[in-house]
């Protein structure tokens, strides 16, 4: 239990230091007529999310396992927006986020924002539906698969002169910071842990997935213009139900440190707001906000070598999933 008792300790440790250096976006500022789409989107952050964007005039795609209908309804009554939709998709199944990505491209004819938000952390080590490690798939997997599709299937499509960039957000965590190295021979493989090891096989798919979105950065912005704006985040530690794997004894301990001590959705979410809609965020790339201050990620993920290494690594084990392979 050390590493989460560690892990409560330094989320607490956050909240005592928080000193917002970023301005929130104000309600005014509107995003009329977007097209966002939002992944884990029923409940916690992603709720949150997708009620922000849906008042501010965005027509919201929620994205979410069991499809959850009376989500959907709560954001259209908290939002006061009927500009909502759901669709359903399974993270954990590499053929279920390319049936996302042909409802997708039915639904609508672009994405100009799309909040990668889904996580978890399961009580003890499990394997997606192709056989990776959980974590690793729903955290960077499914992201790099579900980003893919949009590109090819022209849903993002990158700004050229005199057009406004789309913008890519990813949730991620500062937990990427601890995590080892990633062991490009062993990618994803399926590695079996228990609920005190959690912490450790967290942070490193967040490190993977930060790594990933600098070198989507990088390629999708060869030139240093702002093409496609890719963003990454950690929203500090929330009150929300991703702690809803630990075990029973901890779930009474947890529960109460998380309410007075973690952040609300809709203030962890002001971050993200910031990355999808403010115009500074939309004129540049690469960015990674720790709450509400702008930080470097760690270097292991800025790292271009590291970033052509995951990319390549990651091409070839998907290579054997695509839609039509056997």
């Amino acid at each position: 239990m050390k590493s989460i008792t560690g892990a409560l300790r330094a989320a607490i440790g956050q909240r005592a230091k928080e000193r917002p250096a970023i301005e929130p976006v104000p309600k005014s500022q509107r995003i009329d007529g977007k097209v966002c789409l939002v992944t884990g989107a029923n409940s916690g952050l992603g709720k949150a999310v997708a009620i922000d964007l849906a008042a501010r005039g965005g027509r919201v795609l929620m994205a979410c396992r069991g499809g959850h209908p009376e989500a959907g309804e709560e954001v259209k009554h908290r939002s006061g927006s009927s500009a909502v939709q759901m669709l359903k998709v399974d993270l954990a199944d590499l053929a279920s986020v390319h049936r996302l990505g042909d409802e997708l491209r039915a639904a609508t004819p672009r994405i100009d924002i799309a909040v990668l938000n889904a996580g978890l952390m399961p009580r003890q080590a499990s394997q997606s539906r192709q056989g990776f490690e959980l974590m690793f798939a729903v955290h960077f997997l499914a992201n790099r698969v579900l980003v893919a599709r949009l590109l090819e299937d022209g849903l993002l499509q990158p700004a050229d002169a005199g057009s406004e960039a789309p913008r890519i957000v990813l949730v991620s965590s500062e937990t990427h910071r601890g995590a080892e190295p990633i062991d490009f021979d062993r990618l994803g493989a399926f590695v079996n842990y228990s609920f005190k090891d959690g912490l450790k096989h967290y942070g490193q798919s967040k490190l993977t997935q930060c790594t990933f979105a600098q070198e989507l950065s990088r390629r999708l912005n060869p030139t240093g213009e702002t093409r496609v704006a890719v963003h990454a985040l950690c929203p500090g530690p929330i009150n929300s139900n991703i702690a809803r794997e630990a075990p029973l004894l901890l779930r009474p301990v947890l529960a109460p440190i998380m309410k007075a001590f973690f952040l609300s959705p809709a203030k962890a979410a002001l971050p993200v707001t910031y990355l999808c809609c403010s115009d500074a965020a939309g004129e540049r790339t690469g960015l990674y906000l720790h709450m509400m201050r702008e930080k470097s990620p760690a270097p292991e993920a800025s790292d271009p070598q590291n970033g052509a290494k995951l990319w390549s690594a990651s091409e070839a084990l998907l290579r054997p999933h695509a839609p039509g392979t056997s």
